[in-house]
């Protein structure tokens, strides 16, 4: 594995870091935000991605928010939504995988050492992430992630606990090399947003750790690794838009 900065045609959209941001938060506030079945980590950490990749073959920027979680004894990441700048892929991740995708307006960019990502919604500039490269880092050895994502079809007869799809969880599988990553120092924005309520949800508790990541991928596998209890999952069936943050049909909690 070479530790040499990436290098490819210029302006090429897969030549694009991943901007990794984790911290840790409020344990009992992150353990809210899963459905019986998923239970939290051995830590209560947030796991945070800006990305520029295609998709589709054309460029998707987006936000990642997951959190650790594990199911049926597997740790991995709990995924709460993807905020996205590319509506063709919103609906059919949704429909195919209940990957948790939704409309935002993403800006991401580095010049030189200086690196800002944006994220937008509903008129709330909820993340904000401003910063500089502080050193090259070793490359990373090779890394497998499980990310837990929900299937679901509520009955159109909006009967209580009854379904057209009961409740599935999906394990996507990936693994990955670090071919090359910096780390940053800079100040990351969490705002109140009603819509997207990661601010008041999972409040930072810990030091925050962010930096660019160039993996190499090597392997990614969707399947499905088994149900949750449809009762159970019930109250976690009303989200916010396409995340699942918890909401009331489909937008924001009742204030």
């Amino acid at each position: 594995m070479s530790d040499a900065a990436p290098q490819g045609i210029p302006g090429d959209n897969l030549n694009w870091p991943m901007l990794k941001i984790d911290y840790l938060t409020d344990a009992d506030k992150l353990a809210a935000l899963l459905p019986p079945g998923i239970s939290p980590a051995s830590s209560p950490e947030v796991r945070l991605t800006l990305y520029n990749f295609p998709v589709n073959n054309e460029p998707e920027l987006g936000l990642v928010m997951n959190v650790a979680a594990a199911y049926d004894g597997v740790e991995g990441e709990y995924s709460l939504g993807y905020a996205i700048d590319q509506e063709q892929a919103v609906y059919i991740s949704r429909e195919h995988w209940g990957q948790p995708k939704y409309l935002a307006s993403v800006r991401y960019y580095r010049l030189h050492n200086k690196v800002e990502a944006f994220v937008e919604h509903k008129g709330c500039t909820f993340f904000e992430y401003q910063g500089t490269v502080s050193q090259d880092d070793e490359p990373g050895e090779i890394t497998e992630v499980n990310e837990w994502w929900i299937k679901a079809s509520r009955s159109l007869t909006m009967q209580p606990n009854q379904y057209d799809y009961s409740p599935q969880v999906l394990k996507v599988y990936a693994k990955y090399r670090t071919a090359f990553q910096q780390a940053l120092d800079g100040e990351l924005i969490l705002r109140d947003s009603a819509w997207d309520p990661i601010a008041q949800k999972l409040p930072v508790a810990g030091a925050i750790n962010a930096r660019l990541w160039w993996p190499e991928f090597l392997a990614r596998e969707i399947t499905l690794a088994g149900p949750l209890d449809p009762e159970g999952f019930w109250p976690f069936a009303d989200t916010i838009g396409g995340t699942r943050f918890p909401g009331q049909l489909g937008g924001p909690p009742a204030s």
